[in-house]
């Protein structure tokens, strides 16, 4: 809560502002140049993009005077910007998952915190660079305003409270046909034309990640690494729900809800299965469901729920809190002064307890190549992690440019079995040498 004073303290004291580097110059990125020159005490030193010109028009297009423009190294080369002496924090905005791996490990190697807006990347092999960075005495953290890690600041803010967290997760738009959508048909369900969609500057398969299901996957799989709660063994539900019934809904099926166990994360639907409105919907928001627990103590929890006007289930023993909206790069700042000033991450990944794993959408042929997340081939499912391992289920994070060996059915997971992958290939390594180190711990999750 006191961030802005411990820049402010800095400043005064040492003349320096927390230096700032940015890979990627996409959405995300762009919502935090809006921000920064507006913080007194934070400076961009340098962007790295794979077309610098292309950062050039997001700094004019969010409004920088050309003078301040001109202040910026632009480059194309990330790993550069990374040695920078006048870089304390990089931003990997970049949403790549090989390129996110390689910048967290360049980062630990250059003594450079790293903010993790590649959530892609942290899924895949997130447990490994967190400890790296750990282990090189740097900051390693998810991106606040993005909601992983706005979820987990609520679960951590219900367990210092001594709140025993019983769900936790956000709201999306879903309707069990998106699972088949593909960058073809992706923007009629969003009230779009095609021709709108290009002349915004929109990508098709991006945006397609959304719909279909993916970036649901791969968000609950971080929020679920960072916390310890753990993915129903069956996926995401979607359930539709608003605010309203939250505590009601997203309790244990034993006591009337749809939760297979307490401390599960869960994504709820903004639409009713036939289409309709759900009311008080949370589609831009986040939320965690606490229980009062047993006992007198938990009796007097429960009456202050009631006293102080909390939404509850029948029974007033559980409860909800929610945001309603996450504002992704405008509040990206929290997470660079956070780790440039208390050395510590807004949420980090932990162990290995989901994963994002690969399903086909339609029936697969052997030969065919695999195009990865928002694609016309798979989609992202979300699993916990001694189950992804015991199938050999094969992460989303890895389904992009590699060929089938074998047909794969509609509705079917795609293994490593199922495709050729490189041994040389240095993200693949990665991942399998995260998978072999946490194994243990994804194991003991599932319990």
């Amino acid at each position: 809560m006191n961030l802005y004073s411990l820049l402010q303290k800095r400043l005064a004291e040492t003349g320096k502002p927390v230096g700032v580097g940015l890979i990627g110059a996409g959405k995300f990125g762009s919502m935090f140049l809006a921000q920064a020159p507006r913080t007194r005490g934070l400076k961009v030193a340098a962007i790295a993009d794979l077309k610098p010109a292309r950062a050039e028009a997001a700094l004019q297009a969010v409004g920088w005077p050309e003078e301040l423009i001109e202040s910026v190294h632009l480059t194309d080369d990330a790993f550069a910007l990374i040695a920078r002496d006048d870089i304390e924090v990089v931003i990997d905005a970049t949403g790549h998952p090989p390129a996110g791996i390689r910048h967290a490990l360049a980062c630990a190697k250059n003594g450079k915190h790293i903010v993790m807006v590649n959530v892609e990347a942290d899924v895949l092999a997130g447990p490994l660079l967190a400890e790296t960075c750990r282990k090189a005495g740097v900051v390693y953290s998810m991106a606040y305003g993005d909601q992983p890690a706005l979820v987990a600041e609520m679960v951590d803010w219900a367990r210092a409270c001594g709140l025993t967290v019983v769900a936790a997760g956000k709201g999306t738009k879903y309707l069990p046909e998106y699972h088949a959508s593909t960058p073809e048909t992706v923007w009629p369900y969003y009230g779009l034309t095609a021709e709108a969609a290009k002349a915004g500057g929109m990508n098709p398969q991006m945006f397609n990640s959304f719909l279909d299901g993916t970036k649901s996957a791969i968000e609950m799989a971080a929020i679920a690494n960072a916390t310890g709660l753990k993915p129903a063994r069956g996926g995401l539900t979607f359930h539709p729900c608003g605010t309203d019934d939250l505590p009601h809904i997203l309790r244990p099926r034993s006591d009337g809800g749809i939760l297979e166990h307490k401390g599960q994360v869960e994504v709820i639907s903004c639409v009713e299965r036939d289409g309709r409105p759900v009311f008080k919907d949370l589609r831009w928001g986040v939320y965690v469901v606490f229980e009062a627990g047993e006992g007198k103590l938990g009796d007097y929890t429960a009456a202050c729920f009631k006293q102080y006007g909390l939404v509850t289930d029948k029974s007033g023993r559980y409860a909800a809190m929610y945001k309603p909206f996450h504002l992704i790069g405008l509040e990206l700042g929290v997470s660079v002064l956070s780790a440039a000033l208390r050395r510590e991450p807004t949420g980090a990944t932990l162990g290995f307890a989901g994963d994002a794993v690969a399903t086909a959408k339609r029936d697969l042929k052997a030969g065919e190549m695999l195009d990865g997340e928002g694609g016309y081939c798979v989609w992202g499912r979300l699993m916990p992690a001694a189950d992804s391992l015991a199938a050999g289920a094969l992460p989303i994070g890895l389904a992009h440019g590699v060929k089938l060996k074998r047909p794969v059915k509609a509705g079917q997971g795609v293994t490593y079995a199922d495709v050729e992958l490189a041994d040389n290939d240095e993200t693949w390594r990665i991942r399998r040498e995260m998978e072999q180190r946490f194994q243990p711990a994804a194991a003991k999750a599932a319990e």
